[in-house]
C-alpha cells in the first residue's frame, strides 16, 4: 500500500532547510519552506551590494563538497550547481618572500625549502596523516550520533551500534581522536613544523569562524572539521568556489525543492511554534497566518527556535538551561570589495592563477594570528588582524565586468560583544588596517579598490540570523561537538516536542556548507515515522 503523504514545515531556507525541504518532497511529502528574509540561502547567498555590475558571496564564501546522496537525489547539477576548484596556498609576507604550498609535490617541496628544508620533509606525512582522518572523521560526521548515558533499550541498542562502527578503529586512531578533540592547532603544528611561515598558514584553519586562538584547546578539532570535504564518500576534499557564487548553491537546491512540488515562501517570518500536549503541529507567522503541519523542522539557530519561538514551560527545563548557556561567540568580520584590477603581489608579480585563484592567507606567524585574538579577548578589535582571502572573480567571470573583480576577505578577530552594537566607526577602521596590510605586501591596492562592504558580528545577527556573529550557529568546541551538539541527549535531530525536528548547523555535522544537518534529519524523520507505522500495525493490525 502507497504511503500517505505527510506535511512539512520547514523555518528557514538556508542550505540545510533545503536539502531537507528537497529529500522529503522527493519522497512524497507535502513540504512548505518558510524563510523570514526576502531570498533565500541564509548565510550562503549572492548578493549585489553595488548595483548589478558585482555580484558579491556576503558570507559563507567557498564550499566544500556535498556527500553525494545529496547531489544525487536532488540532482543539483542539473539545476546549475557547479564547483570550480580553489587554487593553494599563498601567503605573502610585508618582510620576505611568500609561501606557496602548490599542488605539485616536487614544486611544493622546493616551495617550503625556501622557508625550512625540515618543513618540506614533514609536509607530505602531515598531508597523509590528515587523509588518514576520514576514516575516523567520516563515520564520527555522517553517523547520527546516540543518547549517551540513556539506558532505554532503543538508545542502548544505538549506543551498541556506534560502538560496533568504532571497531574499525585501532589504538592510534583513538589516539588521534583524542588529540584532535583536546589539543590546540597550535600544539598540532608547532611539534611538526618549525618556520613561522609554515605554523602561521596552517593555524588560520583551526580558528576560522571560531572565539578561540590558535592557541586554545580544541581548535585542532576546527582544523580537521574544515579539512573534511567529500565525507560522504569517507575521502578528504577540496574547497571550491561555487559557478556564480554561494546563492548558486542555495539557488540550486530552491529549485531541486520545487521541482519536487515543495513550495518555498521569503518573507514569511515564523513568529511562533503551535505545540498541543507536548507535539509540534504548526506554525504561527508574524503576520498572524497559522500554518499547520504533521512535523516541523527548524533549521534556524537554536537560540532562536527554543528560547524566542517556543514557550519555556514547554520545554524541559535543563534543555532550556543548555541552550541558554549555548556558546555562540565568533568576532568574525567579513569585508568584501569590488576591485578594478587584480592585485600585484611583490613576492609574486604578474598573473598567476595559483596566486590569484588560491587561497592567499595574511598570517606571517602563529603568534601573529594569537595575538589577534587576545586583542579580542582585552576587549578591542584586532590591531593587525589574520585574513583568509579568495578572488573567485578570476575562475568565474560572472561575478564581475570584464578586468575587474572581486575579493573576499574572511577576518578576525573583533570583541564578541560587537554583536550587542554595530560599532560602524570602529569596523570602518579596523577594514582600514586590513587593507594597509594588503597594500603592504600588493603595494598599489588600496588605489584598485571601487567599493567595500563590511559585515561585522552586528550584522550577521541581526540580517543573517546568526547569533553572536557565529558562522557555525555555535562554537565548534569539544563541549559542544557530537552528542553535546546542540544539547545531550537531542544530538539525534530531534526535540522535547515531539514532530519538532532540527537541522541548523548547530546540530551535529553542521559547520561549513555541506548540508550534512538536512540529510540526516531526514533520515531521522523516515525512520520515526515507520516506526510508528508499524507501531500502528502491531496494535490494530491495520497495514502500513
Amino acid at each position: 500500500m502507497a504511503r500517505e503523504p505527510f506535511d512539512v514545515i520547514v523555518i528557514g531556507g538556508g542550505h540545510n532547510g533545503l536539502v531537507a525541504a528537497g529529500l522529503l518532497a522527493r519522497r512524497g511529502a507535502r513540504v512548505t519552506v518558510l524563510e523570514r528574509r526576502e531570498q533565500v540561502g541564509g548565510a550562503a547567498i549572492t548578493e549585489q551590494p553595488w548595483g548589478p555590475d558585482f555580484k558579491m558571496t556576503a558570507l559563507s564564501y567557498v564550499v566544500s563538497l556535498m556527500p553525494p546522496t545529496i547531489l544525487r537525489e536532488l540532482q543539483l547539477e542539473r539545476h546549475g550547481y557547479r564547483i570550480l576548484p580553489q587554487g593553494p596556498y599563498f601567503a605573502p609576507r610585508p618582510d620576505g618572500p611568500a609561501l606557496r604550498i602548490p599542488d605539485d609535490p616536487r614544486a611544493r617541496h622546493e616551495a617550503i625549502s625556501r622557508f625550512s628544508p625540515r618543513d618540506a620533509d614533514a609536509y607530505p606525512e602531515w598531508e597523509s596523516w590528515l587523509a588518514g582522518l576520514a576514516d575516523v572523521l567520516g563515520p564520527l560526521l555522517t553517523e547520527t550520533p546516540p543518547r549517551l548515558g540513556s539506558h532505554r533499550p532503543a538508545d542502548l541498542l544505538a549506543q551498541g551500534r556506534f560502538a560496533w562502527t568504532a571497531r574499525r578503529w585501532d589504538q592510534r586512531s583513538i589516539a588521534d581522536i583524542t588529540r584532535l578533540f583536546t589539543m590546540s592547532i597550535a600544539d598540532l603544528v608547532e611539534e611538526r613544523f618549525e618556520s613561522d611561515a609554515m605554523r602561521g598558514v596552517l593555524s588560520v584553519s583551526g580558528v576560522i569562524g571560531t572565539w578561540a586562538g590558535p592557541r586554545s584547546a580544541g581548535t585542532a578539532y576546527v582544523m580537521a572539521h574544515h579539512k573534511v570535504g567529500d565525507v560522504g564518500d569517507g575521502q578528504l576534499g577540496a574547497w571550491g568556489f561555487p559557478e556564480g557564487g554561494m546563492g548558486s548553491v542555495t539557488r540550486a537546491l530552491r529549485d531541486a525543492a520545487l521541482s519536487f512540488g515543495a513550495t518555498v515562501r521569503t518573507n514569511a517570518e515564523v513568529m511562533r511554534i503551535i505545540v498541543r500536549d507536548g507535539a509540534a503541529v504548526g506554525v504561527v507567522t508574524t503576520s498572524g497566518e497559522e500554518i499547520f503541519a504533521d512535523v516541523v523542522i527548524a533549521a534556524t539557530h537554536p537560540q532562536i527556535t527554543f528560547l524566542h519561538q517556543l514557550e519555556a514551560t514547554e520545554l524541559p527545563d535543563d534543555f532550556v538551561e543548555d541552550i541558554r548557556r549555548w556558546k555562540t561567540r565568533s568576532g568574525t568580520v567579513k569585508v568584501n570589495l569590488a576591485l578594478d584590477r587584480l592585485p600585484e603581489f611583490t613576492s609574486a608579480p604578474g598573473f598567476d592563477p595559483d596566486v590569484h585563484g588560491g587561497t592567499i592567507v595574511l598570517a606571517p606567524s602563529l603568534d601573529h594570528v594569537e595575538q589577534a585574538f587576545q586583542d579580542a579577548v582585552a576587549g578591542r578589535p584586532a590591531t593587525a588582524p589574520f585574513a583568509d582571502i579568495c578572488i573567485p572573480s578570476v575562475f568565474d567571470r560572472t561575478l564581475a565586468p570584464e578586468g575587474k573583480h572581486v575579493m573576499s576577505l574572511f577576518t578576525q578577530w573583533v570583541p564578541a560583544s560587537w554583536a550587542d552594537e554595530p560599532h560602524r566607526d570602529e569596523l570602518n577602521a579596523y577594514g582600514a588596517r586590513l587593507i594597509e596590510q594588503v597594500e603592504a605586501v600588493a603595494p598599489g591596492f588600496t588605489d584598485s579598490i571601487l567599493h567595500s562592504q563590511i559585515i561585522g558580528p552586528y550584522d550577521m545577527e541581526h540580517t543573517y540570523g546568526l547569533i553572536g556573529g557565529n558562522i557555525f550557529h555555535g562554537e565548534l568546541s569539544p563541549a559542544q561537538l557530537f552528542h553535546m551538539r546542540p544539547a545531550p541527549g537531542y544530538a539525534d535531530y530531534r526535540t522535547p516536542i515531539r514532530g519538532l525536528y532540527q537541522a541548523s548547523s548547530a546540530t551535529h555535522g553542521g559547520g561549513g556548507v555541506t548540508g550534512i544537518p538536512g540529510l540526516k534529519v531526514v533520515e531521522q524523520i523516515t525512520h520515526d515515522r515507520a516506526t510508528a507505522r508499524d507501531r500502528v500495525r502491531r496494535v490494530f493490525g491495520k497495514p502500513s
